[in-house]
């Protein structure tokens, strides 16, 4: 018995100084990137992404590496997340490019452009065209302290919620809209008085009068949001969205110098997978929204007038002639996407079925 005992306490300290040498969560080895949210992580697809990724990340890393999340506000305000990803207040920012086209005119180029590309074409620009390197390149150039990349892709948005038809150009006159984006840039050539506000606000101000319509992003979200309950008129197609990209931003030294090879690597490969998921998702979820509008809470819904979509696309060229001649980087970003989508409609042209234009009969 006794020495049964001895190679039982044995056993148990060479079991012990093994698990001492495997890398252990608990004992320190433990990174936590704290990450603020522009979207509310309640928000389906939106807020969905963030978790889906962080989630991932925990996994594959085996808990070493921690994206802990932050709801919008609750760090920083989330129009002021690049600032302070960029300057090591937090480590890492889930936002989205186009909310810093005030002071970086290209950022909208690497989230959504009305009349743009739909989402595997703009993937494919990105992953295997110059859009990552574009992308990188200008937020370096702008002298923000960040890397980039791409978190997901969504589905259409819809062209909005408004209180009242829109039959023409002129019911555009002065109204007041939340509107993202260029596309925010071509509603205002038109006449309507535009402001971006973030997610939270947006239903206090149709609310209070303050707005007379939003957009903000597919049905599935903007169902969560309640505008149905103020707005019963919701347009499409998302001319100003066919698809748009939201992006991870960590600061560069915490990516550079406080990182590994393999944990990089980890949220490049995560960081896609979260791409293709909430793809497939926001595809899967649209058509069960969109119905439920029209018959749960009677929502009309319209498709803008060729007259109207030929108005918003002429509107479009004079605004991306406009952005191209005041911005360098706009324009070599732009032009750069414009020639890969002319290469691209060879295979566009020639590579899918006929698709029928204008809402389902």
């Amino acid at each position: 018995m006794k020495k049964r005992g001895i190679v039982v306490v044995l056993l148990v300290l060479g079991l012990s100084v093994l698990l001492s040498m495997v890398p252990s969560a608990a004992k320190g080895k433990v990174k936590v990137l704290k990450t603020a949210l522009v979207y509310p992580s309640r928000l389906p697809i939106l807020g969905d992404t963030i978790i889906d990724f962080s989630n991932r990340v925990k996994a594959v890393s085996g808990g070493r590496l921690i994206f802990k999340l932050y709801e919008p506000g609750k760090l920083v305000p989330p129009m002021e997340i690049l600032e302070a990803v960029s300057k090591g207040m937090i480590e890492a920012g889930y936002s989205n490019p186009g909310f810093w086209a005030g002071k970086i005119p290209a950022g909208p180029i690497f989230s959504s452009l009305p009349f743009g590309p739909e989402a595997p074409e703009y993937l494919a620009w990105m992953y295997h065209g110059n859009g990552l390197k574009l992308f990188q390149e200008m937020y370096d150039q702008a002298g923000y302290n960040v890397k980039v990349f791409p978190i997901n892709i969504v589905p259409p948005e819809t062209a909005g919620w408004y209180k009242k038809e829109i039959k023409s150009v002129q019911d555009l006159k002065g109204l007041k809209i939340r509107f993202f984006g260029l596309g925010g840039a071509v509603m205002q050539k038109l006449g309507a008085a535009v402001v971006l506000l973030p997610a939270g606000e947006i239903f206090p101000a149709l609310e209070k009068g303050a707005l007379d319509a939003t957009e903000f992003s597919m049905p599935v979200v903007d169902a969560r949001l309640g505008f149905y309950k103020i707005c019963k008129y919701n347009y499409f197609p998302g001319w100003h969205q066919q698809a748009t990209i939201n992006e991870l931003i960590i600061n560069k030294d915490v990516w550079e110098k406080k990182l590994d090879d393999t944990e990089r690597a980890i949220i490049e490969t995560c960081a896609m997978a979260t791409v293709v998921n909430m793809l497939a998702l926001g595809e899967a979820t649209q058509a069960k929204a969109l119905k439920e509008n029209v018959e749960k809470h009677g929502v009309k819904v319209r498709y803008f007038s060729p007259e109207l979509l030929e108005a918003f696309r002429k509107a479009w060229e004079e605004v991306a002639a406009e952005q191209c001649a005041k911005d360098a980087f706009f324009k070599k970003a732009y032009e750069d996407l414009q020639q890969f989508r002319k290469e691209y409609a060879h295979w566009l042209r020639y590579g899918f079925l006929p698709r029928e234009v204008g809402p389902a009969k």
